[in-house]
């Protein structure tokens, strides 16, 4: 990424701080039904939100695409020649098919949804810092580092958002237009702390930051399934390995003790939360067994320990592979509403 962006855009007052725009979905002439990830799961929860009355096409925040420019901050040019290659795309994207499909296909039916997500986590990361929260209805793709993509992640879109803000923000010191007052100490402007409660192990972006101590990363994950990257687990500071079937109590427990610990031992200028629901009961991939009441109290969770500490939060839909998750996020979502911790156009800022 150069001096500038176009991807950080001011929103007004009357916007919600909430993320999407209809091109993040994957349509493929039916051959994205060929894998176990809805491709059309952000489009889902957007409509849920619509229905709700929370966003509309006036107060949802769309974000632009990511450009070969932006992507090069973290990504070499010869990765992203790679992505030239429909059969290395197959690779990531774990549909065999798409080995047979002309490259400008791909592009334009894969990779360009995920530049479009890929922005929007990184002007997430921007909305944050301004109205103390932001979700973006997309991203989250943590098996992806600067140098090799999988998992169906191609671009590394939190450790692009994470490095934007320590480019573009070195100094930021406070949330602007925002509703939370911060508490007296004043946080390291350099220092984030990324939270993974996604059912895999975020790898990619911890071969990404395995050698830099101002990410703190917390990771609580399914041990027994992909990606088994030994390496990456270096860079966990807050490591929770879980066995397969683990269910709400024991989930919750453990996740809520981990983070108040992780948030002693660590001051944080904004968490980055990636918030997969592949952990939901009957999430062959996931292989856990919370129920939906809980994962909408495990959102409660984390965006209640950052807010009452004052500390941005920036949520990233991420992994979920059954049809009923995305009602489960825009009913998480409204939860949080409903419970204060996130904020309307208008009514709740300066």
């Amino acid at each position: 990424m150069t001096a500038s962006t176009n991807l950080y855009i001011n929103i007004s007052k009357e916007q919600w701080p909430i993320v999407y725009r209809k091109e993040y979905n994957v349509n493929f002439m039916g051959l994205e039904k060929l894998h176990p990830f809805d491709a059309h799961k952000w489009n889902n929860v957007y409509k849920f939100l619509n229905e709700e009355g929370l966003v509309n096409e006036k107060t949802v925040v769309v974000p632009k695409e990511a450009s070969k420019e932006d992507l090069l901050m973290v990504h070499s040019k010869k990765y992203l020649k790679k992505l030239n290659c429909s059969v290395y795309v197959a690779k990531i994207a774990e549909v065999v098919a798409l080995i047979f499909v002309p490259n400008v296909l791909v592009q334009r039916a894969y990779l360009k949804p995920m530049r479009f997500q890929t922005g929007g986590s990184i002007l997430a990361g921007k909305l944050a810092l301004d109205r103390g929260w932001a979700i973006n209805i997309g991203g989250g793709f943590h098996h992806c580092c600067a140098t090799k993509g999988g998992g169906f992640c191609a671009y590394a879109d939190i450790t692009l958002l994470i490095k934007s803000l320590f480019f573009h923000f070195p100094n930021k010191k406070k949330i602007n237009d925002s509703k939370i007052i911060l508490p007296s100490v004043i946080h390291n402007a350099n220092n984030q702390i990324l939270v993974d409660l996604d059912a895999h192990q975020g790898n990619g972006y911890q071969r990404d930051f395995k050698n830099n101590p101002a990410v703190y990363i917390m990771d609580v994950y399914n041990k027994w399934i992909y990606p088994w990257d030994s390496e990456a687990k270096a860079a966990i500071r807050k490591k929770v390995e879980l066995d397969f079937f683990i269910t709400d109590d024991f989930y919750l427990r453990t996740v809520k003790k981990c983070l108040v610990e992780a948030l002693a031992e660590f001051e944080p200028q904004i968490l980055v939360y990636n918030a997969g629901t592949d952990i939901l009961k009957g999430d062959k991939l996931g292989g856990l067994a919370v129920t939906a009441k809980g994962i909408i109290k495990r959102d409660e969770l984390v965006f209640r320990e950052a807010t009452s500490r004052g500390i941005p939060i920036v949520m990233l839909t991420s992994g979920g592979y059954l049809k009923r998750t995305a009602r489960i996020i825009a009913d998480s979502i409204t939860h949080l509403y409903r419970e204060g911790l996130i904020h309307g156009p208008q009514e709740h800022y300066f």
